[in-house]
């Protein structure tokens, strides 16, 4: 009997319990980054799984570019906003990360699946990507159809509908 009620008890209490709010991230291929294959000269970034990445003058939108830091608390409190945004917006603009300052690419890694990142990341590996994006994480920016920088938001996205404000705003993109 007393069994039986220890048990009763501790279902209760883990029925009860807050749910976990941990999403597996997974660190995807960069091979769907949309960019001008007729683009010479740049900097040019590997993908944070190790394959050929992009260069950064290439690329085509409408695209969200967020430069980020594993390192960096501001990043990590806008990466939920971004998961959010993406499940809604993936159909209609690209995101990209570009992992920066990171001690090692796995350091990179490790954040993008313990942070349920699940959009392609690129990888700065030496601070090359200063030359177009300048120094201080978190920074969006927001990149046209044909490649043209039509926006930038410098420091953390405050919420989601911040986020959906600057998509309709640069990039003419509605959820």
């Amino acid at each position: 009997m007393r069994r039986a009620l220890a048990l009763v008890l501790l279902l209760l209490l883990t029925a009860c319990s807050p749910s976990s709010s941990y999403v597996k991230g997974e660190v995807v291929s960069c091979e769907a980054i949309t960019q001008d294959a007729t683009f010479v000269g740049g900097v040019e970034l590997e993908c944070l799984d190790g394959t050929t990445g992009a260069q950064l003058g290439a690329l085509k939108g409408p695209m969200i570019l967020n430069v980020w830091g594993s390192w960096c608390g501001p990043c990590k409190e806008e990466i939920p906003i971004f998961r959010s945004f993406y499940e809604k917006a993936k159909d209609k603009v690209s995101l990209v990360g570009i992992d920066v300052e990171e001690s090692s690419i796995e350091d990179g890694r490790k954040f993008v699946a313990s942070s349920g990142i699940t959009w392609p990341n690129l990888y700065d590996s030496d601070g090359r990507s200063r030359e177009y994006f300048g120094m201080g994480v978190p920074v969006t920016w927001f990149i046209a159809a044909d490649g043209t920088v039509v926006g930038k938001k410098i420091g953390a996205v405050k919420d989601e509908n911040e986020l959906i404000t600057l998509s309709n705003k640069y990039l003419g993109v509605k959820l």
